[in-house]
């Protein structure tokens, strides 16, 4: 038995063991110790996938102010889409996986440049390298904002496409829990935490002995789950914002239509965001380039030259929370060391040309004098 066949035998060993073990609050533990093992496995396995000849992935240069993938089963509208939102040419046609390389495209929307990379369809399996599923999730995990794309008539694929995801250490929509951990080489574990509601100590402590830690100061800043405290543990996770599209609106009937709005619904109650389009007739077109846009918390700061009369120039693409001192870093690597003062005018002053300094925290469109 070669080493990928035996790790494969051993993940549904564990797999079958888990559906046999009774869920209750005294298996949890167990279970979830289960899991972690598979998705070690499925790490190894990936590795190994690697090495066997999996390819050495899709070779995209980053560009633009931000890069954004669609990520979705082959013949959901990728292409079409792709070449709705941007001027990029990638091939469509009505059989599955017309699209075998990575086609990227730039979005110009409010100023901002943003490179769309449509990806060939992944399927099952895609995380432990089946239908060259490493090398499209290795593009996606390098992106700033995952579009997982579903036709109308495929609005069950999602849970399929997530736990490919997930399985590919990525974390959708979340951010990394706020957890400080610092080994030490004795003294035993030291714990220090928040109200803890969804794990007990007894359990950290246990998660902490798995992964050979016996000595360790650690501060938990927030009540979370023995998954996320093992993810904080593997420190291989990548946290990405998420959306969904749901293609070819046009070829729906009012019955599917309304299967539709429940599905975004319920998405919406989750906190998480889906956009019913088609790339054909561009219906809700506008409304997914600015949920794009959102999605990548922009804002646009525009500069007044000393002496010039108020004109918007071209703006500079920041992040929500970026300040006056990130604006100088962008500008040039000299001005926060002579900085003096900056002016601004719009939302985030009281007053037009209030006077601020480099901590100072901006908003969309506002413009900003800068003082050295």
């Amino acid at each position: 038995m070669s080493d990928v066949e035996r790790i494969k035998e051993r993940i549904k060993e564990l797999q079958e063991e888990i559906n046999r073990t009774q869920k209750n609050k005294a298996t949890n533990f167990h279970i979830g110790s289960l899991k972690r093992k598979i998705s070690r496995l499925k790490e190894e396995l990936r590795q190994k996938s690697s090495k066997g000849g999996g390819g050495s992935g899709y070779t995209v240069k980053k560009q633009g102010d931000a890069t954004a993938v669609l990520v979705g089963f082959p013949s959901v509208g990728k292409s079409t889409l792709l070449n709705a939102l941007t001027s990029a040419e990638s091939k469509v046609g009505a059989y599955d996986f017309t699209t075998l390389d990575a086609i990227p495209g730039m979005m110009e929307y409010k100023d901002a440049r943003i490179q769309l990379i449509d990806l060939p369809g992944i399927i099952n399996e895609a995380a432990v390298g089946r239908g060259g599923g490493k090398q499209i999730l290795s593009v996606v995990r390098n992106s700033d904002l995952i579009l997982i794309v579903l036709d109308y008539k495929g609005l069950d694929k999602l849970s399929i496409i997530e736990n490919e995801l997930f399985d590919f250490n990525l974390r959708l929509d979340t951010k990394p829990p706020r957890v400080s951990i610092k080994k030490k080489d004795r003294g035993g574990i030291n714990i220090e935490s928040v109200r803890l509601t969804k794990i007990t100590r007894e359990e950290i402590i246990k998660l902490l002995n798995e992964h050979k830690i016996h000595n360790a100061d650690i501060i938990i800043y927030e009540d979370l789950s023995l998954e996320e405290l093992n993810d904080v543990l593997e420190n291989n996770r990548h946290y990405v914002p998420s959306m969904i599209v749901i293609t070819k609106s046009d070829q729906a009937s009012e019955e599917e239509k309304n299967k539709v709005k429940e599905f975004i619904r319920r998405i919406s109650e989750q906190g998480r965001s889906a956009v019913f389009v088609s790339a054909e007739t561009k219906t809700n077109i506008d409304d997914l380039k600015q949920l794009i846009f959102d999605k990548l918390g922009f804002i646009r700061v525009y500069t007044k030259p000393v002496g010039k009369k108020m004109k918007k120039t071209e703006p500079i693409i920041l992040k929500k929370g970026s300040t006056v001192r990130d604006v100088c870093t962008r500008i040039h690597k000299d001005f926060v060391k002579k900085f003096r003062e900056a002016r601004i005018w719009g939302s985030s002053v009281r007053f037009a040309g209030q006077r601020v300094g480099l901590d100072h925290e901006l908003n969309d469109e506002d413009v900003i004098r800068i003082i050295i």
